[in-house]
């Protein structure tokens, strides 16, 4: 892997791996395989992956989560959501290294289809480290940093502003102020990661790094951008933050991004 997260052929490379968890964290990720496997049935679950901070070796103790994906033969059921909610509070709670454990659920056949290939299956493929089970990197393309991947992984951010407002102004205590805070500067930092992706030429999943490249091509927006970043890795309930977030930036970068990479296609 180059600088730019390619492999010799310019293409993406897989950017975690299971050599790279960090010592404080092993634990944890044997603990997800073996409650995975006793929570479901070999011939139910096609795999499971871990993405994030901890496959990449970039966690921290006590402030990153614990992210991971698993993927079955059938569609989710209620049942299957059921055990990973019953899987996640026990991890949160056995582990305080983690700052919360999340499991996303979906089918091989959702992930492997034609309207998933530039968003689910490139997130298979390029940012999730298998754990167990079969990896379906190996039935998907290899991907470019392009104005494809760009518009088809990360082009619905208008879509989303909606229901963030609306969970601004149903929030009532500061934990739900911080989570959402949260999840909108990640997603804006990422989307205005993958904006510029395609002019720098890479792929880079580091938020910090994510807006520093977004500044070099706009450098009018490059404050807000890094201020982005540093609520995603350190939340605050400060309403102010959430209004950038949702009133200023997002909208603009919304704009921006249809307007460079238009919007996706239909899924």
């Amino acid at each position: 892997m180059d600088e730019h997260g390619l492999d010799g052929a310019g293409t993406i490379s897989r950017e975690g791996a299971l050599d790279r968890v960090g010592a404080e964290f092993a634990p944890v990720v044997e603990a997800t395989r073996a409650r995975l496997v006793a929570a479901f049935d070999a011939a139910r679950v096609h795999g499971a992956y871990l993405y994030g901070s901890i496959p990449r070796g970039t966690a921290v103790p006590g402030r990153s989560d614990l992210d991971v994906l698993v993927v079955l033969r059938g569609e989710p059921t209620d049942t299957d959501r059921a055990r990973v909610r019953s899987i996640e509070s026990a991890l949160d709670e056995a582990f305080p290294q983690i700052d919360g454990a999340g499991i996303l659920l979906s089918s091989a056949a959702s992930l492997l289809s034609d309207g998933e290939r530039y968003d689910g299956g490139f997130f298979v493929a390029c940012l999730c480290t298998p754990l167990l089970g079969e990896d379906l990197a190996e039935r998907l393309p290899r991907y470019r940093p392009d104005s494809v991947l760009a518009r088809e992984t990360n082009g619905n951010l208008g879509s989303l502003l909606p229901r963030w407002r609306e969970r601004h102004a149903a929030a009532t205590t500061d934990a739900e102020r911080r989570s959402l805070v949260r999840g909108v500067a990640r997603r804006v930092v990422r989307t205005g990661f993958t904006l510029v992706m395609p002019r720098w030429g890479g792929w880079t999943s580091d938020l910090t790094r994510s807006a520093d490249l977004f500044a070099r091509y706009y450098p009018d927006r490059g404050e807000r951008m890094r201020a982005a970043a540093e609520a995603a890795l350190a939340p605050t309930a400060d309403g102010d933050v959430l209004g950038m977030l949702l009133d200023d930036l997002g909208p603009w970068l919304a704009e921006e991004y249809a307007a460079v990479h238009g919007v996706p296609g239909p899924r």
